[in-house]
């Protein structure tokens, strides 16, 4: 099976709603840019690179070159930045949470599993 930049990358938008949270990543990345949200910068600079460097057509492995490595080198930058992005963002939604209902008080909750 071939393949390409594009498949992988329709891969790694199909992640566990990679797609419903890219407005929070752009939230995110917003909010520690001002300073807001407080977060070590390797955790958002490191997945955002990765992912620039699977869209980038530079790559250290060139497809065209080395077909099977080329993009191996891809789907393993994948398989570790989007993992990371999802786990930083819902890090994010939590503080976000958190910094909304500050001072509110939970009387009753039920957890619902989905």
């Amino acid at each position: 099976m071939k393949y390409s930049k594009l498949n992988l990358a329709k891969e790694a938008i199909s992640h566990k709603g990679f797609v419903k949270k890219i407005p929070d990543i752009f939230r995110m990345v917003k909010l520690w840019r001002k300073g807001v949200y407080p977060i070590k910068s390797i955790d958002i600079i490191l997945p955002l690179l990765g992912i620039l460097y699977v869209i980038s057509p530079i790559d250290l492995l060139p497809e065209f070159a080395i077909p099977v490595l080329g993009v191996m080198d891809d789907l393993a930058v994948l398989s570790l930045t989007i993992p990371k992005l999802i786990k930083e963002v819902d890090k994010f939604l939590l503080w976000e949470a958190d910094q909304r209902y500050k001072g509110a008080q939970v009387i009753d909750a039920e957890i619902i599993k989905q």
